[in-house]
C-alpha cells in the first residue's frame, strides 16, 4: 500500500506546479521528439534508396568495360570499350546465370506523329525487361528472332509517348531514329526517376544488333547485364565472370569491371544511415540536457519542501518512503515528456513527409529506445535529489523555513 501513497503524493506535487512540470519536460520531449523526427525521415530516405536500387533489378550484376588500375592512365570503368557480344553469350552459359543482355547506349533525337524528342536509345537482349524488373504496361517485347535478324522494333518508355503520341496509342506506330523507322511493338510500364535524378522512362529500347549495325557502327557494348538465379549466387556467378573474361580477353591486367546491385545498395544506403545515426546522437544530447534539467528541478523541489519531508518522517514514513516518492516524480516527468516527444516526433515526421512529398518510415525499435531511455534518465537524474531528500534529519527538516 505504501507505493499507492507514494504515487498519489507524487502526483499531488506534480500537479500543485503544473508550470514547473510542463517546462521540467520539455527538454525530455524535445530530446525524444528530435530523435523520433530525424529517424523517421533518415529511415525514409534510406528506404526509398533501397527500392530505387530493387527496382534497377534483383540479383543483377553488370560488367562494365575498363578498370579502376587498368593503365598508365587509370580509367575508370566504361573509360574503354572492351567488351563484345561474344563475351555477353559466353556470360549466358555460365553455372546459375538466367538472363543476359548486352547493351549499347546512345542519345539520338527521334521523331514521330510530327514531333521530335531528343531521348536515350538503349540496344538489349529480349531479357532486358526481366532483369530490370522492368513490366511491359501495353504491347510486347520484341523477340530472339528480331534480334537476329537486325529487326527494326523498338519498346518506348512513358516519357517518349507522351511527348510523341500523347493522348494516342503508340502500338503499332512508327518512330524514326536517325532517319530510321521503329515499328513500335511495346510500351514499358512507367517507373520514375532513378537514383541519379534521370528520368527512367525517357527511354526508347530496340534490339541491340540493331543499334550496333543500323543506328550505329560500333563492334563493342557499353556493358553486359546479368541476372543471376537468386541472392546467395551472386557471388559465384560474379567470381565466374571474372574468370571466364580474364580468360577470354587475356590480358596482363583486368580491362573490365564486375558490380552487382547489392553492393550499389550497400554504397548509397551507407551515408543514409551514417546520417541516421549522428543525427540521433545529436538529439540524444537533448535528452541529457532533459535529465540534468530533471535533476535541477528535483534538487529545488527538495529544498521547498524540506519541511512537508520532515512532517512524513514525523508520522511514520521511512527513509525508503521519501526515495521512492522523488524517484516517482522524476520517472513520471520523463515518462510523460517522453510519451509527448515521441507523439510530437511521429507527428513532425509526418508533416514534413506530407508537404516535400518524402516517404516517412515510424521507426518502432527507436520509439522503444526513446522511451526506455527517457524513462532510465528519470531514474538517474531523480535518484540523487531523491537520496538527499531521504537522508535528511526529522528534527532538521522540522525546523527549515
Amino acid at each position: 500500500m505504501r507505493i499507492f501513497a507514494s504515487l498519489k503524493i507524487a502526483g499531488r506535487a506534480l500537479r500543485r506546479n503544473k508550470m514547473r512540470s510542463l517546462l521540467t519536460m520539455l527538454g525530455i520531449i524535445i530530446g525524444v521528439g528530435a530523435v523520433i523526427g530525424s529517424v523517421s525521415l533518415t529511415s525514409g530516405a534510406t528506404k526509398q534508396v533501397e527500392d530505387q536500387v530493387s527496382s534497377l533489378g534483383e540479383s543483377v550484376i553488370t560488367v562494365f568495360s575498363g578498370n579502376f588500375t587498368s593503365g598508365a592512365m587509370r580509367g575508370g570503368w566504361g573509360s574503354a570499350p572492351t567488351l563484345t557480344v561474344a563475351d555477353a553469350l559466353a556470360i549466358g552459359g555460365l553455372k546459375n546465370v538466367v538472363a543476359v543482355s548486352p547493351e549499347v547506349r546512345d542519345r539520338s533525337q527521334v521523331l514521330a506523329n510530327g514531333l521530335n524528342w531528343n531521348t536515350q536509345v538503349m540496344g538489349e537482349s529480349p531479357d532486358y525487361p526481366q532483369i530490370r524488373n522492368w513490366g511491359i504496361a501495353s504491347g510486347t517485347m520484341f523477340t530472339d528472332q528480331d534480334v537476329r535478324s537486325l529487326a527494326k522494333s523498338a519498346v518506348i518508355g512513358k516519357t517518349v509517348a507522351d511527348q510523341l503520341f500523347p493522348n494516342e496509342n503508340p502500338i503499332g506506330q512508327t518512330i524514326r531514329i536517325r532517319n530510321l523507322p521503329f515499328l513500335i511493338v511495346g510500351v514499358l510500364a512507367p517507373k520514375g526517376f532513378n537514383l541519379f535524378g534521370q528520368d527512367q522512362d525517357d527511354t526508347v529500347v530496340v534490339p541491340y544488333t540493331s543499334h550496333m549495325h543500323r543506328i550505329t557502327t560500333r563492334t563493342f557494348v557499353n556493358d553486359i547485364l546479368v541476372e543471376a538465379a537468386n541472392d546467395k549466387a551472386i557471388d559465384s556467378v560474379q567470381n565466374d565472370i571474372t574468370d571466364l573474361l580474364r580468360t577470354r580477353h587475356r590480358s596482363k591486367e583486368q580491362d573490365f569491371t564486375v558490380r552487382n546491385q547489392l553492393e550499389l545498395m550497400q554504397a548509397v544506403t551507407a551515408t543514409s544511415r551514417a546520417m541516421s545515426f549522428l543525427l540521433a546522437g545529436v538529439a540524444a544530447v537533448s535528452l541529457v540536457v532533459g535529465g540534468i534539467g530533471i535533476m535541477n528541478i528535483m534538487l529545488v523541489s527538495v529544498t521547498e519542501r524540506t519541511r512537508e519531508i520532515g512532517i512524513r518522517m514525523a508520522v511514520g514514513a521511512r527513509a525508503a518512503d521519501i526515495l521512492v516518492q522523488f524517484l516517482i516524480e522524476a520517472v513520471t516527468l520523463s515518462a510523460i515528456g517522453g510519451s509527448i516527444g515521441i507523439v510530437g516526433g511521429v507527428g513532425f515526421s509526418e508533416i514534413v513527409a506530407y508537404f516535400k512529398n518524402m516517404p516517412t518510415v515510424t521507426p518502432f525499435f527507436w520509439i522503444a529506445i526513446a522511451f526506455i531511455s527517457s524513462a532510465i534518465i528519470g531514474i538517474i537524474s531523480g535518484f540523487y535529489p531523491a537520496w538527499k531528500a531521504s537522508k535528511l534529519d526529522p528534527i532538521d527538516a522540522l525546523r527549515y523555513e
